[in-house]
């Protein structure tokens, strides 16, 4: 009873011409039905969290001012910060979803030659061009099977085979995929020798997946860089300076407290924040380990999306090597003082 509440608070909040675009979307990432009760519970549970922050930093801020801008700044105050966590929680579902949807699509592709060589035995048995796609689906190969499922129960409910097919492919974003069914569709209408297709295309695929498998060890050696750099250097490089700049800061009130009038040199404090800088060096890792990650990824597969996974992996190592560097030089420089 629960859920229904919250499937049905959550399609309140989602208007119907969109709805179709939606599931089709979820489908794509292998989900049959739209989680609207996760959308109603989304909806709460920002709710919530909108209510804390506004009593623990907004109502603080205005609880002495007239009435009419407490009612102003709270309704303001209210709309903003629920919107802003209502756009980060359908970013996160939106990278979610991108991320599932691509590892589907590769995973087609990557048994696609195995099937098509199933099919095209079929056919050299004398399998008409139908029995021949339904008979060559297989438990292994996962997702392709489930989407060549699909397109068979489509086909025995009365749709045509090309469209059906042609359908398929375009509901990824994969080339390969578009490429092979086209050809195929291709051969068949000109009542060419099918298999001969087929076999063509199973080895081309194959060697396309050698030459990149050769391609990613190739520039494994790069990729070992920049995660070094990213994940280690850099972070404790950040934290060397923060500990040189206490030392400078130190150093120079020191010097400034000398009253040396021969000295033809005149010192004057440093007046530097090291929590500020130490805010900067968050922020600048945070930013170093989100582009770097994408590097590796364009590096290792060709493409930003598989590698949507490896930013949060990346942030959470580089900015915990971070503080565990400055907890341990800290211990290491704690012997120079001043004053």
């Amino acid at each position: 009873m629960k859920s229904d509440i919250f499937e049905k608070f959550g399609k309140a909040f989602v208007f119907k011409k969109i709805r179709p675009y939606i599931r089709a979307y979820y489908k794509k990432a292998g989900y049959d039905e739209v989680p609207y009760a996760l959308f109603g519970i989304l909806f709460y549970v920002t709710l919530f969290f909108t209510a804390v922050f506004y009593v623990w930093k907004v109502y603080p801020v205005i609880e002495s001012r007239s009435s009419v801008i407490i009612l102003f700044f709270t309704f303001f105050s209210w709309f903003v910060i629920q919107s802003l966590m209502i756009i980060f929680a359908v970013t996160v579902i939106f990278f979610n979803l991108n991320r599932r949807i691509y590892k589907r699509t590769k995973e087609m592709e990557k048994y696609l030659p195995d099937y098509l060589q199933v099919v095209s035995s079929n056919l050299k048995g004398g399998m008409s061009f139908e029995e021949s796609l339904w008979t060559a689906i297989k438990p292994e190969f996962k997702v392709l099977a489930k989407e060549i499922t699909a397109v068979s129960k489509k086909v025995m409910t009365g749709r045509d085979i090309k469209d059906s097919l042609i359908e398929f492919s375009e509901k990824y974003d994969s080339p390969t995929l578009k490429r092979a069914i086209g050809l195929i569709l291709g051969e068949i209408e000109s009542g060419g020798h099918i298999t001969e297709v087929l076999d063509r295309l199973v080895d081309n695929m194959r060697e396309t997946q050698e030459l990149r498998d050769e391609m990613a060890a190739s520039t494994l050696t790069y990729t070992i860089f920049i995660g070094a750099i990213v994940l280690f250097i850099a972070p404790a490089l950040f934290a060397l300076s923060y500990q040189l700049l206490h030392i400078i800061i130190g150093f120079s009130s020191q010097l400034s407290t000398i009253e040396a009038v021969s000295l033809p040199v005149k010192f004057s404090e440093v007046v530097l924040d090291p929590e500020g800088f130490r805010i900067f060096s968050v922020i600048s890792i945070a930013i170093i380990s989100v582009f770097a990650s994408i590097l590796i990824t364009i590096i290792e597969k060709g493409e930003v999306k598989g590698g949507l996974k490896y930013i949060p992996m990346f942030l959470i190592t580089t900015i915990t090597i971070y503080f565990i560097a400055l907890s341990l030089l800290s211990r290491v420089f704690s012997f120079i003082t001043f004053g």
